[in-house]
């Protein structure tokens, strides 16, 4: 029995997320964090939160649109929670160089990763979209390790506008030469998978790697086992 036809067959182009999508999950990350600097979640999101405030922009927004830098975000971040935490010790956290303690030791999410490869070997055109941070390029590329299988990285700190922006979809899908139709987002956040359909593209929400590989599977017809000898898994 054929298997059924894809429900996006017109799909040419994959946009995988980093943040929560390629990279550890994020509870992870924030717990690892923790383990190398002392300064739990609550605590960290909260100085983030400040550090946003005068620009009235959500949390994550001034630094991933390059509106600050990460040493200034870090002082920022830090005098944050000295104000709100005096006796927290913050010997450990070298939050003026945030990118590169919180992605050390870190690794991509094997699944997910081996489902990029795997768009790629079945002719998929594959490609990153995400809202990340200047400084921080070389630390989640490392994280991420891809550089030699994408054909296109799209970030917001150096584009200027970051998801869930229509703009970033539209400079994405012209980067790649195709209609909005041709691509599909793979993105953890709902926010962004709507706007990306809103932009006329396909969108899968991605939450376990078993899932998204099973939506890729009827939207493009990719395959969710990688065939025997394509290397896929590392």
């Amino acid at each position: 029995m054929s298997a059924p036809a894809p429900a996006a067959p017109g799909v040419r182009m994959l946009w995988f997320d980093f943040g929560g999508v390629l990279s550890p999950p994020l509870a992870e990350l924030f717990a690892s964090y923790e383990r190398k600097t002392g300064i739990d979640r609550e605590t960290l999101w909260a100085g983030m939160t400040a550090a946003a405030e005068p620009f009235g922009l959500p949390v994550l927004a001034p630094i991933e649109l390059g509106l600050v830098t990460e040493p200034e975000w870090g002082r920022a971040i830090a005098g944050a929670i000295r104000r709100a935490r005096p006796d927290l010790d913050l010997s450990r956290a070298d939050l003026e160089r945030f990118g590169a303690q919180w992605f050390a030791g870190e690794r991509a999410t094997a699944p997910v990763r081996d489902l990029l490869l795997r768009a790629r070997a079945h002719g998929f055109r594959v490609g990153v979209l995400t809202n990340n941070v200047t400084e921080w390029d070389p630390h989640w590329r490392a994280v991420a390790d891809v550089d030699d299988v994408v054909e296109a990285v799209i970030d917001s700190s150096r584009v200027g506008v970051r998801k869930p922006d229509p703009e970033i979809f539209a400079l994405a899908a012209e980067h790649a030469g195709l209609p909005p139709q041709a691509n599909l987002l793979v993105d953890d956040l709902a926010e962004n998978v709507a706007a990306a359909r809103a932009s006329g593209w396909h969108a899968v929400r991605h939450e376990d790697p078993a899932a998204t590989a099973r939506e890729l599977e009827r939207l493009v017809g990719l395959p969710t086992r990688a065939p025997a000898g394509t290397g896929a898994a590392r």
